[in-house]
Formats: structure tokens, C-alpha cells, sequence
């Protein structure tokens, strides 16, 4: 398998591990983990998408991942709200 395919698999397998987790509630939507493996399956999607100029599943990962740092952003402005 080469690096290409390899990096898209990886992609989806952390996608789906990340849903999985958040279903069966050892993650939470609330905490940056669950949005960190997002923007890490989107890497990959990202990367394999690239490569093989697939530009729909190019864009859909661009904006998942850009959802993803918006979530850690907002999660980390909460929490330092609730410190001070």
C-alpha cells in the first residue's frame, strides 16, 4: 500500500474512531480530544485527497478540520473564562 492510500485509510480509521468514542460517551464533544482526532482524520483525508486531486472530498475536509479549530477555540476560551 503505498503512502498515499495509506494516509487516507488512516483518515477514515481515526474519523471513525473519534464517532465511535463520542457515541459510546468516553469522549465528549466538550473537550478538545474529540476535535483534535477530527482535525488529525482530516489530515489524512486531506493529504490522500490532494494527491489524487479528488477536490469534493478535498473541500469537505478543509471545512471539517476548520470546524474542528473553531471547537478548540471556543473550548478554550470557556475554560479560561472558568478560571478567572
Amino acid at each position: 500500500m503505498n503512502l498515499v492510500r495509506l494516509s487516507g485509510w488512516l483518515g477514515v480509521i481515526i474519523y471513525l474512531i473519534a464517532y465511535l468514542l463520542l457515541v459510546v460517551k468516553k469522549l465528549q464533544s466538550e473537550r478538545p480530544l474529540y476535535h483534535i482526532l477530527n482535525i488529525l482524520g482530516a489530515i489524512g483525508l486531506l493529504l490522500n485527497a490532494w494527491l489524487l486531486r479528488d477536490y469534493p472530498n478535498l473541500a469537505i475536509n478543509i471545512i471539517w478540520a476548520m470546524i474542528a479549530v473553531y471547537a478548540i477555540i471556543v473550548i478554550s476560551r470557556k475554560s479560561r473564562r472558568n478560571v478567572e
